[in-house]
């Protein structure tokens, strides 16, 4: 269970959310500027730097504490045991693909990493991939390297934001089942960020709402997007009628 209680201003953007997932995989939907990108980096614990602390934040990941203003706790990202992938690939342009993805295993010998790496490239569907440079990739292949590179160290925590936006429809429909499969069989607690609702229904996801930096809704992706689709009709209608 992931738990977070957080009031952070970014600028004129104000992000109030206080809330638990309960689900291992959430799905934080809502249009550009609502606050998702900022409250996944908050999450990851690349945002607490004392310019750019939360005037509040409080965030525990099946009751590890990984931030807590009121004590003065704030562990670095990489004592987190999370991983997060951007909308930019961010992969390192020297090293091969098979060497981005095994970067951060530093624990396993040559025979285990190497098993990993490959293990990793063929479930995003990369496999062929392994010895090129990212400079010879389309947007969709650095995407996969990435979410590969992400999910070798077989973090507790992974955070995902808009990570699929380069492949079209059905390959990522089918890369996200494929992702949550492998998340719950390791125990993963996932949050994606999207603003595309088909990405919360591909997985039939616990879905969080946001608007305007603030948790409008909670709950399972059909219920909570039927809602919102009302409102936004209701919406409309009223425009129209004023």
């Amino acid at each position: 269970m992931l738990e977070l209680s957080l009031d952070a201003r970014r600028g004129s953007f104000h992000l109030q959310v206080d809330c638990r997932f309960a689900s291992d995989w959430t799905v934080i939907f809502g249009p550009s500027g609502a606050g998702k990108s900022t409250l996944l980096r908050l999450l990851a614990g690349l945002d607490l730097s004392a310019p750019r602390r939360p005037q509040h934040a409080r965030i525990a990941l099946d009751g590890r504490l990984f931030t807590d203003t009121s004590s003065g706790l704030w562990l670095k990202p990489g004592h987190r045991q999370t991983s997060m992938v951007a909308q930019q690939s961010a992969l390192f342009p020297h090293l091969s693909v098979a060497a981005n993805v095994a970067y951060g295993l530093h624990d396993l010998d040559r025979s285990s990493r190497n098993s990993r790496v490959e293990e990793m490239l063929e479930l995003v569907d990369a496999a062929s991939l392994i010895d090129r440079r990212p400079r010879h990739l389309s947007g969709g292949e650095a995407q996969r390297v990435a979410l590969a590179r992400a999910l070798a160290p077989k973090p507790r925590l992974l955070l995902l934001d808009e990570p699929l936006s380069a492949l079209d429809g059905a390959a990522s429909d089918a890369l996200l089942v494929r992702l949550q499969e492998w998340a719950s069989e390791h125990g993963v607690q996932t949050v994606l960020a999207t603003h595309d609702a088909a990405d919360a229904l591909a997985t039939g996801a616990e879905v969080a709402l946001l608007h305007e930096g603030r948790l409008a809704a909670l709950g399972p992706a059909a219920e909570v997007l039927a809602n919102e689709r009302s409102r936004l009709i209701h919406r409309l209608s009223t425009n129209l009628s004023s």
